[in-house]
């Protein structure tokens, strides 16, 4: 996709483990030593060598080390997690075992290497656990510190600044008369989290004079990636285009065959910034921001997309010769159904779906579609 394949990837830093959750894996994660480290207790019982009975010769817990040799006919007790000392060949779970007030064990004989996790069983030292490019949840985090690492090599989240463009728009309450409410001012700071992105902050930007919006555009310093909501097409208030043709912007996409959001575009500042256009309505700047800006986020992290399933897709939805059609959709067991309320201007189909179907233009009833996570 041109968005994705447009920008660099973000230089990398070292973060703590503490501030890397969020942000995109810049190396891969590999494990220093064998995982597990050592040979390990499964189960709580009893390491056992030869057959039994077992002549109790000590215990082991999580944390500690049994000094010595087993050998056939003895046993110590242990714990899950403890290192296994050297000549067990199993572990005799603690309700199979019988230990008599004689110091001895009786149970059945476990075959070799039972409730035993093996040294490097889990992954050999050295080994590549996670590729460059994967974004840190939480397991990744657990991983991570399990391999010994305190810091991981990280691109940080590209930073956005959000412009909100048109004067019609109200910012509290219901809106009056001939206005609209502000919908994209609470829900695109969100979206830009979602996408992977570092919000900082909306500005509501008035259609006029005509270099309002020029002076918030080129007046963002800390920024990667600055996002303009309406202002896209081709209206006597739109400038946005105008505005990158007079900066000498490189444009990268200048509207798309789809609906809604035909009129996204994507460009490059000469100073290197990069400058979304999303249409003014919500659902269409949605869109818009889903196949477009996330895109560009997953870029500048050096991020690989994520794979689109095809599903069946079932529902009711006006046709767009020669266009791709994106819909939002529920899941329905191996398939998706089309949610109702999905106009340009309305969120109601968005905020009760799971996902955004692009609906090519020969698509019909219940054939597959690519579908793409809205969460």
């Amino acid at each position: 996709m041109l968005a994705h394949a447009a920008p660099r990837p973000s230089a990398a830093r070292t973060v703590a483990l503490a501030d890397a959750v969020g942000l995109t894996l810049a190396a891969a994660l590999r494990t220093p030593q064998p995982l597990p480290a050592f040979d390990t207790a499964a189960m709580d019982g009893y390491a056992v060598a030869g057959t039994g009975p077992w002549r109790i010769r000590g215990a082991v817990r999580a944390g500690t080390v049994w000094e010595g040799l087993l050998g056939a006919g003895e046993c110590v007790e242990i714990s899950t997690g403890a290192q296994v000392p050297a000549g067990a060949r199993a572990v005799l779970p603690v309700e199979a075992a019988l230990a008599g007030a004689d110091g001895l064990v009786a149970g059945p004989v476990p075959p070799p290497g039972r409730h035993i996790r093996r040294a490097g069983e889990d992954a050999p030292a050295g080994s590549c656990l996670v590729p460059a490019g994967t974004r840190i949840g939480p397991a990744l985090l657990g991983l991570a510190a399990s391999c010994g690492h305190d810091t991981l090599p990280v691109r940080p989240a590209p930073r956005v600044r959000l412009l909100v463009t048109g004067d019609e728009l109200d910012h509290a309450g219901p809106p009056g008369p001939g206005r609209v409410r502000d919908a994209l001012g609470p829900a695109l700071p969100a979206l830009v989290a979602v996408l992977g992105g570092e919000s900082r902050g909306v500005r509501h930007v008035s259609d006029r004079p005509a270099g309002s919006l020029a002076a918030a555009v080129h007046g963002t310093r800390d920024t990667e990636v600055v996002a303009v909501t309406g202002s896209t097409s081709a209206g006597t208030t739109d400038q946005l285009r105008r505005l990158l043709a007079e900066a000498g912007a490189r444009m990268v996409v200048d509207t798309v065959a789809c609906r809604p959001g035909h009129p996204m575009l994507l460009a490059e500042l000469p100073s290197g910034r990069w400058v979304v256009g999303l249409p003014g309505n919500p659902y269409a700047a949605l869109v818009a921001a889903h196949t477009l800006l996330g895109p560009l986020l997953a870029g500048l992290c050096g991020r690989a997309l994520d794979p689109l399933p095809h599903v069946p897709v079932t529902g009711c939805v006006r046709p767009a010769p020669g266009l791709t059609r994106l819909v939002p959709v529920t899941w329905e067991g191996t398939g998706a159904r089309i949610t109702a309320g999905h106009g340009a201007a309305f969120l109601r189909g968005a905020a009760a779906g799971d996902a955004l179907a692009a609906l090519p233009p020969d698509w019909t009833q219940g054939s597959p579609a690519p579908v793409l996570s809205a969460g």
